[in-house]
């Protein structure tokens, strides 16, 4: 029996139960079109989180109080651990590869205007933050370079926030009040966006060396260091706790690296990419099932015909291939209208709740694709394996 021949065959088999042939694809489809449609979340989910992080470069590293990991050291030593302060910020300008430092005080105040009043994140910062951080001034200028331990009570606003507060006049030399502290308006930032639900456009800008009187701390919360983009980050890094342990004493701070950062978001939204398309993958081990019974009962419906096929002169691995064929062709048609209803859902998706991140999944959606069809492989293995093995003149005594 030639190749074509078999192929006509299959096709036929499937096409003289239209209904049954339908419902087994569609087993397969159902989970193709829930890999497409998961793994496409969180695809977008990963290129989000990480598109958050890198907006502001990724030649970056946070300084930060305190030791994350010990080393069986005494429990007196952390009694000892020195705060972060604004002179650790500028001696560390001098760090090899180290371009600019922000230091960095946030919390939460009320900012006044007339009778207009909003409480509203506060970013205590210095003059660094546009190159640091790639921020853009929309209007006016940034904090100046001044001496943060007796900085001038100016603040520069957030879009949103000058638009909540100053609704169309122009806040440029104005004084609002921070805390119940007065500053005058030097600028407005262009807008930004949000970075993991925290807003920079609904934020005021002042200096850290105000911040921390506002807030009554002792110790930066961070400092952010930008580094030429040529030197490496860890070399950097090492240049840095050198100088740092110099004036602490010990290692009483942490550095965490861009690289780093990206580096474990990366591996964990990979993690959740596969979790939830391992669930789209439950439903294509349902579809194997349904494929493996209907290709059993279609075995024992079409004994006769086997039969009449054998008599004629078609050997065994020919009937295996018959139903291994019609096997594929129903997991490959399902695995293929999955994949047109799952880009289906993924555009509905997008028109329906356009603020959801969603990016097709393009490795998982063949892979998925290729699952599909294995699965019918493996799944009309042991029925087809049945029908080969059939005696002809028992299967044409069924008749």
């Amino acid at each position: 029996m030639r190749s074509d021949d078999l192929t006509k065959l299959s096709f036929q088999a499937m096409l003289a139960h239209k209904v049954r042939s339908l419902l087994t694809a569609l087993g397969i489809m159902v989970g193709m079109a829930a890999i497409v449609l998961l793994t496409s979340i969180g695809e977008g989910i990963h290129q989000f989180v990480l598109a958050e992080f890198t907006q502001f470069g990724t030649n970056l590293i946070a300084v930060v109080p305190g030791k994350t990991s010990t080393f069986g050291m005494s429990g007196a030593a952390i009694s000892n651990v020195r705060p972060l302060a604004i002179e650790d910020s500028d001696a560390l300008l001098k760090a090899e590869g180290v371009v600019a430092a922000v230091p960095v005080v946030q919390g939460n105040a009320s900012v006044e205007f007339g009778s207009k009043a909003r409480r509203v994140n506060v970013l205590g910062i210095n003059h660094a933050v546009p190159v640091v951080w790639k921020m853009t001034v929309g209007s006016g200028r940034f904090l100046p370079a001044d001496d943060q331990r007796a900085a001038r009570p100016f603040a520069v606003l957030g879009s949103k926030l000058r638009d909540e507060l100053f609704a169309g006049e122009n806040p440029l030399g104005q004084r609002i009040r921070v805390g119940g502290d007065r500053y005058r308006v030097i600028g407005v930032m262009e807008e930004k966006g949000q970075m993991l639900g925290f807003d920079l456009d609904d934020a005021v800008y002042i200096p850290a060396g105000r911040a921390l009187e506002l807030f009554n701390r002792e110790s930066l919360m961070e400092i952010d260091l930008l580094y030429e983009a040529e030197v490496d980050s860890d070399r950097v890094a090492k240049a840095v706790k050198r100088l740092l342990i110099s004036r602490h004493g010990h290692e009483d701070f942490t550095l965490i690296t861009q690289e780093q950062m990206l580096e474990v978001l990366g591996s964990i939204l990979s993690v959740l990419t596969l979790a939830v398309g391992a669930l789209g993958g439950v439903s294509l081990l349902v579809g194997a099932i349904g494929i493996l019974t209907i290709m059993t009962i279609a075995v024992s419906e079409r004994v006769s015909e086997i039969g009449l096929l054998r008599a004629i002169g078609a050997e065994q691995n020919q009937i295996l291939k018959l139903f291994l064929g019609e096997a594929v062709v129903l997991s490959t048609a399902g695995g293929v209208l999955g994949v047109l209803a799952g880009l289906s859902l993924i555009e509905l998706l997008k028109w329906v709740v356009p603020d959801l991140p969603v990016e097709i999944a393009w490795h998982y959606l063949l892979f998925g694709l290729f699952l599909s069809v294995l699965i019918g492989l493996l799944a009309g293995v042991i029925p087809a394996i049945r029908a080969a093995r059939l005696r002809p003149l028992e299967a044409l005594r069924a008749e």
